[in-house]
């Protein structure tokens, strides 16, 4: 499989999961920011080492051929994506791995060697029986120090005990300024129209300047660039408003379920705009992820296990399994441009032991965003925004 063929695959894998988080119970009646690539890296890890019926469903989720699809594509992605182009004027942006695992139980030399080569991770030997709430403190640490302080407890208190064998970690960081960005002395309060049908008083950035919008059956897409570095790369915040009020639960199915959906409803050139409004919004969301992945078909890796490729313990490896898949993720955005991060854990324990007149565009009601890069198409962050309040 090419990098291409890869890439729509994780856009197709991100917006089929957006579409049962988004209606999830954790998310039904809250704004939600979430990082399907933070995601698909950790279930990369966990497929890497996994066997049998766990790595046939992980495969089919992820819409892989093989494993060596997925360490080529997270290899590659790193490079192409996430070097950093702060320096030159660009988004700052990191991506980190993370492996802890218990030193009774080392790994498979195989298993090692794609950690370290392929996902770019010094697995750490820690001591889970005696001091497991020491390594928990430690991988939130690691967590926090990796998006710049925005996540600060990916491990919840008792999710990490003396039965605990593995954690794979994965933080994602993003910080942007608009390509044009907002003059803060035109932001003012309108009102925000809600689902209930009650509004409420939000700060709503606007300009008077060509922006990047196209109108389609029943929705309008707003792309806000980035400022680039002096590479090719351009990242992109994309803004997929209803037209009705009620509109964004059609959407989100629309979205999670039509083949290619970003690609096919792009907004290409710069258009007049009539009235232009954007909320402001602060996000912070977490979820366990497992019982949505089960929703999604992946259910042997929480029950059987298969992950015998792990360790060099053949009774072991039969025992393990995944115990938990934690998320948690935040995003700013305001007049200067946004600032996002998203960190996932997975804790392994071991059983018993175009238009030509001008376009409004006010998004003044519930709506869906993307953040992706658009030389190769790689969705970063998705997310709604309910109430921006």
């Amino acid at each position: 499989m090419d990098l291409r063929e890869s890439i729509s695959k994780q856009t197709n894998f991100s917006l089929n999961l957006a579409k049962h988080v988004i209606s999830s119970t954790e998310a039904k009646d809250s704004n939600l920011v979430f990082s399907p690539l933070s995601i698909h890296v950790v279930l990369s890890l966990i497929a890497a080492g996994s066997k049998g019926k766990t790595l046939e469903e992980l495969h089919s989720l992820l819409g892989a051929k093989s494993n060596d699809d997925l360490k080529l594509f997270s290899s590659q992605i790193v490079e192409l994506v996430f070097a950093d182009a702060s320096q030159s004027g660009g988004p700052r942006v990191g991506f980190s791995n993370g492996v802890w695992i218990e030193k009774s139980m080392p790994m498979k030399p195989s298993f090692k060697g794609i950690v370290e080569k392929d996902y770019k991770s010094a697995a750490k030997e820690v001591d889970f029986v005696a001091k497991a709430i020491d390594v928990s403190n430690e991988v939130n640490s690691w967590a926090e120090k990796e998006t710049s302080g925005l996540i600060k407890e990916i491990l919840p208190s008792g999710s990490v005990d003396s039965l605990t064998k593995l954690i794979f970690a994965n933080a994602l960081y993003f910080k942007g300024a608009w390509n044009e960005k907002f003059d803060g002395s035109k932001t003012k309060n309108y009102e925000f129209h809600l689902l209930n049908g009650t509004s409420v008083q939000v700060p709503f950035m606007t300009s008077q300047k060509k922006q990047l919008v196209s109108a389609f059956d029943g929705f309008k897409v707003l792309a806000l660039p980035y400022k680039r570095g002096q590479d090719k790369r351009q990242f992109s915040m994309y803004f997929y408003l209803p037209d009705a009020k009620d509109g964004l639960p059609a959407l989100v199915e629309r979205v999670g379920t039509e083949q290619e959906f970003i690609d096919l409803h792009f907004p290409r050139e710069n258009v007049k705009v009539g009235e232009f409004r954007i909320p402001k919004v602060k996000i912070s969301f977490g979820f366990e992820a497992s019982k949505v992945l089960k929703g999604l078909g992946v259910v042997s890796p929480f029950v059987e296990g298969d992950l015998t490729e792990m360790v060099d313990s053949s009774e072991g490896g039969q025992q393990l399994y995944v115990s938990n898949i934690f998320h948690k993720s935040f995003i700013e955005v305001n007049e200067e441009g946004t600032e996002a991060a998203a960190a996932s854990a997975v804790v392994i324990k071991m059983r018993g032991l175009d238009v030509s007149c001008p376009v409004d565009f006010v998004a003044d009601h519930p709506f869906m965003f993307v953040i992706r890069e658009d030389m190769t198409g790689v969705v970063l962050f998705v997310g709604h925004v309910l109430n921006p309040v």
